[in-house]
C-alpha cells in the first residue's frame, strides 16, 4: 500500500527533481497545478502576500483555526511571503534561477508592476510562464474577474447538468479549477520538453473556461453538423441506456452504466429482461437512450427489491458495470481505494498528528510520487527561500519592517 512517502527514495531521483517552480497564484487552479508538479519532485515555492494569505486557507472546514483544505493544496511546497508590487527586484532575483512560474493575476497586473513576461524572460530566457486566468489573456472578457463557477456555466456544463424540469446545476466543488489544474500541469511539461530542445522558455495562456469545454465531448461538432443541442437529462445519458442511479431495498444508491453493447445485454439479462436484447432498438446506445423509461423501470424495480450487497454481488457475477454512490464515509471505507492507496496519512506539526488526504494522482512503477509534508503555515519558509538568492538576515529584517515580506 502506498504511504505519504512511498517507493524506495534511494532508487532513482523523482521525475521532476531539479525543476524549480515558483507559484504566485491563489485559490485553486494555479495552486493545484503546482501541487501536481510538486508531488513528483519539483521544488515548488509558493509566494503569498505578507498581509493577505491565499484565501484558499479559509475555504472549507477548519480545525482549531487551521484550514484543512490547504493541507492538501499546500503539500510539498515551501511557503514564502513577498509583496510583488513592492518587491520587484527580489522577485526577479528569485525568477533568475527558476524553471516555471505559475501565476493567476488578472491580465495586466504583472505588467503594471514591471513584471510582465518580457521582463521575466529577459531575466531568465529559459523560464516557462504559466498564466492561468478565468478568460485568458486576450478578448473582451480578459480583464474581468472570474472563478471556476463561471467556467462551469459558460462551458455548457451547467446547462446539461440537472433534472430536465429543473434549473442548470453547478457542481458543489471546484470542477473547472481541477480540470484546469491538470491541463496546466500538462502544458508546463510540454513547454519544458520544448525547452529541452530549443533552450527557450515561453508563455502558456490558459483560460479556465476552456479545459472543461473540452471535457464535454462532441457537442460543438454535433451542433455545427446537425443543430443538436443537448438537453438536461438528470442522471441519464443521450448516448446509452440504462444509465442512471437506482435505490436499493436498504436505502442505498448504485450507479449503473452501459456504455458498451455487451454490458447493456448483461444488465438487462441479469434483471430478468433478456427479451429486451431482441428489440430492434436495443442494438445501439443512442436508440437505447430513446427507450430509457422502459429500461430504467426494468433495472430500477429489480435493484429496488435487493440490498446493496446483493446488487453488488449479482452485478459482479454477471460481469456488469455497477458502483455504489459514496459519500466521504463510503470513500474512506472502500476496499478498492484502500488497495490502490488512494488515501494517505501525512504527519503534520501544525495539527499535531497525521492528516489524511488524497494521494498522488497515479502510480509510476520506477519513480513514484510522494507527499513529503502537508501544507504549512503562512510564510513558513520565507527566510530559507530568500537566503538562497542572497538576502542577508539584515536585509530580510528590513524587508519585514517595510512589509515587503
Amino acid at each position: 500500500m502506498r504511504t505519504g512517502e512511498h517507493g524506495d527514495p534511494g532508487a532513482r531521483p523523482a521525475p521532476l527533481a531539479g525543476v524549480k517552480v515558483v507559484e504566485a497564484a491563489t485559490l485553486f487552479a494555479g495552486p493545484l497545478a503546482a501541487t501536481f508538479l510538486g508531488d513528483f519532485g519539483a521544488d515548488v515555492t509558493k509566494i503569498e502576500h505578507p498581509a493577505r494569505p491565499d484565501a484558499a486557507r479559509t475555504h472549507g472546514a477548519s480545525k482549531d483555526g487551521v484550514g484543512l483544505w490547504f493541507k492538501t493544496l499546500g503539500r510539498n511546497k515551501r511557503l514564502a511571503t513577498l509583496d510583488l508590487s513592492r518587491g520587484r527586484e527580489v522577485f526577479l532575483d528569485l525568477i533568475r534561477d527558476t524553471d516555471v512560474l505559475v501565476e493567476n493575476f488578472r491580465p495586466g497586473t504583472l505588467e503594471r508592476w514591471g513584471l510582465g513576461p518580457d521582463v521575466l524572460l529577459a531575466a531568465n530566457p529559459r523560464l516557462v510562464i504559466a498564466r492561468v486566468t478565468a478568460f485568458g489573456q486576450v478578448g473582451p472578457w480578459s480583464s474581468r474577474p472570474g472563478f471556476g463557477s463561471l467556467a462551469e456555466a459558460m462551458s455548457g456544463f451547467a446547462a446539461v447538468t440537472g433534472e430536465p424540469d429543473g434549473p442548470p446545476t453547478l457542481p458543489p466543488f471546484g470542477l473547472a479549477d481541477g480540470i484546469t489544474a491538470l491541463a496546466t500541469a500538462y502544458a508546463v511539461l510540454v513547454a519544458l520538453r520544448e525547452r529541452d530542445r530549443s533552450g527557450q522558455g515561453q508563455v502558456i495562456d490558459l483560460a479556465i473556461i476552456e479545459p472543461i469545454l473540452m471535457m464535454l465531448g462532441g457537442q460543438i461538432t454535433a451542433y455545427q453538423q446537425t443543430g443538436y443541442v443537448q438537453p438536461r437529462l438528470g442522471n441519464r445519458s443521450s448516448n446509452n441506456a440504462p444509465r442512471n442511479v437506482y435505490r436499493t431495498a436498504d436505502g442505498r444508491w448504485v450507479a449503473v452504466s452501459t456504455s458498451s453493447q455487451s454490458i447493456a445485454e448483461r444488465v438487462v439479462t441479469l434483471v430478468g429482461r433478456p427479451d429486451l436484447v431482441e428489440q430492434p432498438w436495443f442494438g445501439t446506445g443512442r436508440e437505447r437512450a430513446e427507450h430509457a423509461d422502459e429500461l430504467d423501470a426494468a433495472v430500477g424495480s429489480w435493484i429496488g427489491e435487493r440490498s446493496l450487497d446483493e446488487v453488488m454481488l449479482a452485478f459482479e457475477k454477471a460481469e456488469a458495470a455497477v458502483g455504489p454512490v459514496h459519500d466521504i464515509r463510503g470513500i474512506m471505507a472502500d476496499p478498492q481505494y484502500a488497495a490502490l492507496g488512494t488515501i494517505v496519512a501525512v504527519d503534520d506539526e501544525e495539527l499535531g498528528g497525521p492528516v489524511q488526504m488524497q494521494n498522488v494522482l497515479f502510480r509510476l512503477s520506477e519513480t513514484p510520487g510522494a507527499i513529503k509534508w502537508a501544507g504549512r503555515e503562512h510564510g513558513a519558509d520565507t527566510e530559507a527561500v530568500l537566503a538562497e538568492i542572497g538576502v542577508t538576515p539584515e536585509q530580510l529584517a528590513a524587508l519585514r519592517e517595510s512589509g515587503v515580506v
